[in-house]
């Protein structure tokens, strides 16, 4: 089914590689629709715990396909993809987390960038969608839509203030000028930065311990909280986390977890659906 991606299970994470190497993964409308109907797949599947998005080869994805670009300027548009890939992960009711990008957000899974390259262009606001991002210490990253004549696309005037911070974000959107791995981390970026040889291991490690050890069903009401309450005050927001605290009560997950600890084993959750 998948032309320009490649997809693979293997519990507990589902990895999605963008994989167009000769063009650096550039982004085309096909490749978005398999990365959608991909993270629909994984968001249903109970085997998959988290989803991580990785690129092919030395890069993780240079922005739109210039062919994209120019048939943009052009005024031509190419064949939609099949319908056979129309999906729609995330949940339904985060209406203003579903845009054609931003669903990442409302996925009720992790969703992770394993960073393995250079990032350019919209590629930029795709990874701030992500809920966590590690990257190869021989990641590049630059917004260059400046340097294109364009402006802060998919979100990324409303993502990257509020991980990086407005100067910051000012900073490498005006400028567009690549920064390496490094300084992604310390302005906030990137979460960590490992060794280029270990970074999928890495990342799959970080999956492997929060699927033996953390509420799947917590992980992805904590994940709405946290994006949902990017806009909101801080009453508004103790008050809806005490009502879904004292909902967490009834689950068996808070048995288990108590339960767990006291018995000094691992706890055995329930792993989710992605269903509504």
């Amino acid at each position: 089914m998948y032309e320009q991606i490649l997809y693979d299970v293997d519990d507990p994470a589902a990895t999605i590689t963008l994989n167009r190497p000769k063009q650096l993964n550039a982004w085309t409308d096909q490749m978005a629709a398999e990365v959608k109907h991909a993270v629909a797949q994984a968001e249903a599947d109970p085997a998959v715990f988290a989803i991580v998005i990785t690129g092919a080869d030395r890069g993780f994805c240079a922005g739109a396909d210039m062919k994209l670009l120019q048939s943009i300027q052009a005024g031509t548009t190419a064949a939609p993809p099949s319908a056979a890939l129309d999906a729609n992960p995330g949940r339904t009711d985060m209406e203003d987390y579903r845009g054609p990008y931003s669903y990442l957000s409302s996925v009720r899974k992790p969703v992770i960038a394993a960073i393995n390259g250079p990032v350019a262009g919209m590629a930029v606001p795709i990874i701030a969608g992500c809920d966590l991002r590690f990257a190869s210490d021989r990641a590049i990253f630059t917004t260059a839509f400046s340097r294109r004549g364009l402006v802060a696309e998919w979100g990324a005037s409303w993502l990257l203030p509020r991980l990086l911070g407005p100067s910051h974000a000012m900073d490498i959107l005006f400028s567009a000028r690549k920064f390496d791995a490094a300084e992604a981390e310390r302005i906030g970026l990137v979460n960590r930065v490992v060794p280029h040889d270990d970074l999928l291991a890495f990342v799959r490690s970080y999956v492997e311990d929060m699927a033996a050890n953390c509420s799947p069903t917590s992980v992805s009401i904590m994940k709405r909280q946290v994006w949902e309450q990017l806009d909101g005050t801080l009453g508004p927001a103790e008050r809806d986390s005490m009502k879904l605290m004292l909902q967490s009560f009834e689950r068996p997950d808070f048995k288990e977890g108590v339960d767990a600890f006291l018995a000094k084993r691992p706890p055995k959750f329930e792993r989710i659906d992605g269903a509504d």
